[in-house]
C-alpha cells in the first residue's frame, strides 16, 4: 500500500489535495494575446493539487484548447462566466475564486 509523503497516511484517505484546494486563492481573468484572440486565463492552483489533472478536465468541458505551466492554466476562449462552477465541481472552494473584472 501506497504512503504520502507529505502527511503519512495511505495514498486512498491522503487529505493533502483537498488541503491544498482549501487554502489557495484563484484569480480567473481574461487576457488578449496575438491576433486579438481571447484566452481565459486561470492562476492561483498551487502544484500539490494536480494541475495537470485540473487543466485535462476544463479543457474538456469547455472543448478548447490551451496550455497549462507553472501554476496557471491558459484556455482559448472567453469561459470566464461558466469558469467558477467548473471549478467548483472540480472541488474548490466557491469563496477562493475570484472573477477578475473586464479584460486583461
Amino acid at each position: 500500500m501506497a504512503v504520502c509523503n507529505q502527511c503519512g497516511l495511505p495514498q486512498d484517505l491522503c487529505v493533502c489535495e483537498v488541503i491544498a484546494r482549501e487554502q489557495q486563492k484563484i484569480t480567473v481573468r481574461l487576457e488578449k494575446k496575438k491576433f486579438g484572440k481571447v484566452y481565459t486565463m486561470v492562476t492561483g492552483i498551487e502544484k500539490e493539487a494536480n494541475l495537470d489533472e485540473i487543466f485535462r478536465k476544463l479543457k474538456s468541458k469547455f472543448a478548447c484548447g490551451g496550455t497549462a505551466k507553472t501554476g496557471q492554466i491558459e484556455l482559448q476562449g472567453d469561459h470566464k462566466v461558466r469558469m467558477k462552477l467548473a471549478l467548483v465541481e472540480l472541488g474548490f472552494p466557491e469563496e477562493t475564486i475570484e472573477i477578475a473584472s473586464g479584460s486583461g
